[in-house]
């Protein structure tokens, strides 16, 4: 330190915070290392000062301490209240995160430390779909481009099923699989719910140009399927909300054997759809080879009363 002092530049001064003293007395310290010795203060110069910075009372080192207590305290408690709110709005985005990616009853379980049960839902509602000519399109894309595809593509399906009372259950790749009726239960409104939600993605999709591609069209077959399904948390690292059962694999078939632009629904949701009596417009498509369970009469929801948006118009199907 003395040969710092000794050999400027730069000048070497010691760095004192403002919390340390009273502005006054910082400037009073400074005055004292002025480099040129004649501007530096004199000992009753600086005696005077002290004076007139206490206004003429008598002070002693306790008083000083207390008073740099107090305003250490004062500082102490601004930090921490700034503190407390940056917290506060971590916290909240935790939350947010934690509810887009379980259902916000379940994540309420999780948080506190409890475990959630398995539980069976009488009557769900099922929707897939998946993108027709996927394997080819990312075959001739770069994975990037893939990649905002796909980004693209599920923002505007996440757009379109916060408008329903419907809970995405996963996205697998191409597949994207929503659920109505858990996991809170909504009578027989979950068919309903989920069929409107298939023609509004259906209607999107018609009009959805990929960025790098803009000339090729985006088809998607959609299937939906109504049952029972069993619904619970697996995992503690990344913990997924999954559903189980006969319904998720009927579902998934009833996607797989559909069409592009087409929503293929099994007889169980069809007759849900008719037992509501709400205009929708269904037409039987007839008898389908479904693995696993054999043939069975299968239909397409082609519209709704009261539904004025534009549905892209599917290929025609073959006998």
């Amino acid at each position: 330190i003395l040969e710092k002092l000794r050999n400027p530049p730069p000048l070497f001064r010691p760095v004192v915070s403002p919390d340390y003293a009273p502005l006054e007395c910082i400037q009073l310290m400074k005055q004292c290392w002025k480099e040129q010795p004649i501007n530096r203060l004199g000992f009753d110069e600086i005696f005077d000062q002290f004076k007139n910075i206490n206004k003429g009372k008598k002070t002693n080192i306790i008083d000083s301490m207390l008073r740099m207590l107090e305003q250490y305290s004062s500082n102490l408690e601004e930090l921490i209240r700034e503190r407390t709110e940056e917290l506060e709005i971590e916290k909240q985005k935790t939350e947010k995160l934690l509810t887009q990616m379980l259902p916000p009853s379940v994540a309420e379980v999780l948080k506190v430390g409890g475990t959630v049960e398995p539980e069976h839902f009488d009557k769900v509602t099922l929707y897939f779909s998946d993108i027709v000519g996927f394997t080819t399109i990312s075959a001739n894309s770069e994975p990037i481009e893939v990649v905002d595809l796909l980004n693209d593509l599920y923002t505007l399906f996440d757009a379109i099923i916060g408008n329903h009372d419907v809970y995405k259950v996963e996205t697998i790749g191409d597949a994207y699989m929503v659920a109505s009726g858990l996991p809170v239960c909504n009578d027989d409104r979950h068919a309903a719910e989920i069929a409107n939600m298939a023609l509004d993605i259906l209607s999107a999709v018609g009009t959805f140009k990929m960025r790098h591609m803009p000339d090729v069209p985006v088809r998607i077959r959609i299937g939906l399927h109504t049952g029972p399904c069993v619904a619970g948390v697996v995992g503690l690292t990344m913990p997924r909300y999954c559903l189980f059962g006969d319904t998720v694999t009927t579902a998934s078939r009833m996607e797989s054997t559909g069409l592009p632009y087409r929503i293929h629904i099994h007889q169980s949701t069809a007759k849900v759809l008719r037992d509501l009596n709400v205009g929708y417009k269904i037409e039987l498509r007839g008898k389908s080879e479904i693995k696993g369970k054999g043939v069975e009469e299968t239909y397409w929801l082609v519209g709704k009363e009261g539904f004025n948006k534009p549905l892209p118009v599917p290929p025609e199907v073959k006998s």
